[in-house]
């Protein structure tokens, strides 16, 4: 499976984290942990973003997407004066209707909640289109939206995440840690947010943690 957030360990040991993974167990020795149960609620109950919603894109004069989760509404402004073409990539994906019925597929909680390539039954939705070179111009500050990546820094395509903390390891640092590339913030929904950051996760590996009862992403349209 891809590799693609880095989580510093300690001050001088990152791990790689990936989209998915194994069972649990000890050397076989533990029972496996079962599948993350399908939400018992697979369709969105409104096509449209929300009056407060609204009203917050409104304030932005930025462009604003609205997401909307199985446990409730983000709406983001997104970055397209500093980091355009990481932001026209993902209105490509947007636009596509891409992000239509997929997951959030990893809660590391109190650091990222990473979604956007998985379906129902960790099926991968693979990109559409090519990688994007890295644009790491910004901070991984709560609330902000990154892309996923892998090892290479030009390889984000269609999955993001979300900074649940100030992650400061994930910004630029040299050509050697060259950072995450965040195209946008959370202007209303931070409550939604933190709800998935606090669901129950299966513990597959250090490097895969999913909701045991799975987190939709019903749609993500475009307001403005």
């Amino acid at each position: 499976m891809r590799s693609f957030v880095l989580r510093a360990a300690t001050a001088a040991v990152v791990i790689v984290l990936t989209g998915c993974g194994g069972g649990g167990g000890d050397e076989g020795h533990q029972a496996p942990l079962p599948s993350p149960r399908p939400n018992p609620n697979p369709l969105p109950n409104t096509l449209s973003c929300s009056n407060e919603g609204l009203s917050k894109s409104a304030l932005s004069s930025l462009p604003t997407v609205c997401m909307l989760t199985s446990s409730g509404e983000i709406v983001f402004e997104l970055y397209s004066d500093t980091v355009p073409n990481t932001v026209n990539n993902f209105l490509r994906y947007v636009a596509d209707g891409a992000y239509k019925n997929t997951l959030f597929h990893r809660v590391d909680r109190d650091f990222v909640i990473q979604g956007g390539g998985y379906t129902s039954g960790m099926f991968e939705r693979p990109p559409a289109y090519a990688p994007i070179p890295l644009e790491a111009r910004e901070y991984n500050l709560p609330g902000t939206i990154a892309m996923a990546r892998r090892s290479d820094p030009n390889s984000a395509t269609n999955q993001f995440f979300i900074n649940v903390k100030d992650n400061k390891d994930l910004d630029y640092q040299s050509a050697a840690k060259p950072g995450y590339a965040v195209f946008g913030r959370v202007i209303s929904g931070m409550a939604t947010v933190e709800a998935i950051n606090a669901v129950p996760v299966y513990v597959y590996s250090d490097a895969d943690l999913r909701p045991q009862q799975e987190v939709l992403i019903y749609w993500v349209q475009r307001l403005k």
